[in-house]
């Protein structure tokens, strides 16, 4: 009887730490895509700005030729 419990006692302590490193690795997983979608993000504005920059260098390279 008092085996049966200590078992049932080291699993139950098994199935938390589980259960605890499986909602760790959840959250590191949804923190890395909203990372993801953070960073294409930042490429789409990056890309803007570098096309806004190549016209405005063409615009006064022209004004000054």
């Amino acid at each position: 009887m008092a085996r049966t419990s200590r078992l049932k006692s080291i699993a139950r302590t098994i199935g938390s730490a589980v259960g605890t490193a499986e909602n760790k690795a959840r959250k590191v997983a949804k923190a890395g895509v909203v990372a993801k979608k953070e960073l294409n993000a930042i490429k789409k504005e990056l890309a803007s700005l570098r096309k806004q920059l190549e016209k405005t260098t063409r615009h006064i390279q022209k004004a000054l030729t």
